[in-house]
């Protein structure tokens, strides 16, 4: 469908008053959001973030980042829970440094908008964004589900989270906090999509409906497709769809914003806006050109 190979554009061809112009003549905003939005907004997995929070499994385990650590075979569920109760906490329950979603908001609350999001960090909705339009396609760290995905349900976990947070010891979790589920006994888990057994629930399909109609309405028209900090990982979610979408409505604008990786292909190119800068110092100077 697409040209091999792919034209990068320079920030000088694509400015800053360019993608201003385009969110003020948008008729409909639709946003992908990928892992740099939230990088940008300060959610970092490693460093100084890191070590703050979870030093003591650095020391124990030799976890250098909060993704490895995802990952990691703990011997036991204390231990487990231990670790995603607080990797859960700092990622889903606590407001992202950087003000870059408030910004984002900012920029689309008076237009007719939607948000599309392999993040599972709730930033949105913590910004203030209607939740009537966002689809988590990936999850939400802040819901657990059946590992064995014995029935179609998620389950709300702060409460729980913030007692597993509260009265670990030593890494880990009192063994009467570990969570089982309610209707087959085995262990919980974290509703994430990692494979086959990921649990999409009524919410999930009321928000892909949502997002489904919001695409019907918007197949013509001025349509900006705004794409914020989205890799390589899993294009066909957000990236190949906004460049299909791109093509067939010639009234439509692609921005793709993600510091080192900022391109679009030959068929658009000329309908498109790609800024190879953080996603925050963008907004920032779109808000400074406004004013």
């Amino acid at each position: 469908m697409y040209s091999k190979s792919v034209m990068k554009q320079s920030t000088e061809s694509c400015s800053i008053e360019r993608l201003r112009e385009a969110l003020d003549t948008a008729d409909a905003v639709l946003i992908g959001a990928g892992a740099g939005l939230s990088t940008s907004a300060g959610l970092t997995y490693s460093g100084e973030r890191f070590e703050r929070y979870f030093s003591d499994f650095y020391q124990k385990y030799g976890i250098s980042n909060m993704y490895s650590g995802g990952f990691y075979p703990f011997a036991t569920l204390e231990e487990h829970w231990a670790w995603w109760s607080r990797h859960i906490f700092y990622n889903r329950y606590v407001d992202a440094p950087i003000p870059v979603y408030r910004e984002l908001l900012a920029l689309v609350k008076d237009k007719d908008y939607f948000v599309l999001t392999t993040n599972v960090d709730h930033q949105f909705q913590r910004a203030g964004f209607d939740k009537s339009r966002l689809f988590y396609t990936q999850g939400d760290y802040g819901l657990w589900q059946c590992s064995k995905a014995c029935h179609n349900k998620t389950y709300d976990n702060e409460a729980e989270v913030r007692q597993m947070l509260a009265q670990q010891q030593n890494t880990k979790i009192p063994a009467e906090l570990v969570p089982h589920c309610p209707v087959c006994g085995a262990p919980m888990t974290m509703n994430l999509r990692c494979d086959d057994t990921f649990v999409q629930d009524r919410g999930w399909y009321a928000a892909s409906e949502r997002y489904a109609d919001f695409l019907s309405w918007h197949k013509q028209g001025k349509v900006l497709y705004l794409e914020l900090g989205v890799g390589n990982n899993t294009p066909v979610i957000i990236k190949y769809p906004f460049w299909r979408y791109t093509l067939e409505n010639p009234d439509a604008v692609y921005v793709c914003i993600n510091h080192g990786q900022a391109y679009a292909p030959r068929e658009i190119v000329d309908r498109s806006i790609c800024l190879n800068m953080d996603i925050g110092q963008v907004l920032a100077a779109i808000h400074r050109v406004s004013q």
